[in-house]
């Protein structure tokens, strides 16, 4: 992949049973708690294959998602940088998980994804008629 997009994306599965909103949701998709089926949680979470990762990541989040808390956009951005792979972390204020709160966060989120996309996927803005300023 040229670029990617990642919007609130969870990265650790112990650290989001134990902080989103919905916690039922992992021990349900990975077949028990933490403590029953450790090697569920650890080889369905992205930051033990986060090593394999090249592609430069443009990274969206809300500040108080309870959803996907803003500890799992910390944890992939500080990873990608130590890994020396291109990062872009943008953390909305009083953002919940959805976005909707303030359409300016949707637009700037918009625009910037774009840009991203022109920088690093190719992606030709000009023909769209797009001014990304």
């Amino acid at each position: 992949f040229n670029a990617a997009l990642s919007g609130a994306g969870a990265v650790e599965n112990v650290v989001d049973w134990g902080t989103n909103d919905i916690p039922v949701t992992n021990a349900y998709f990975l077949g028990g708690f933490p403590w029953q089926v450790p090697h569920r949680y650890q080889e369905q979470a992205a930051i033990f294959q986060i090593d394999k990762v090249r592609t430069p990541t443009h990274i969206v989040t809300g500040e108080h998602d309870v959803r996907v808390p803003v500890a799992h956009s910390y944890l992939l951005e500080r990873s990608l940088h130590v890994l020396g792979v291109q990062v872009k972390l943008i953390i909305f204020p009083g953002q919940d998980h959805p976005l909707g709160d303030n359409p300016w966060h949707e637009k700037i989120k918009i625009r910037e994804e774009l840009k991203w996309l022109h920088k690093y996927g190719n992606l030709c803005i000009s023909t769209c008629n797009i001014t990304l300023n």
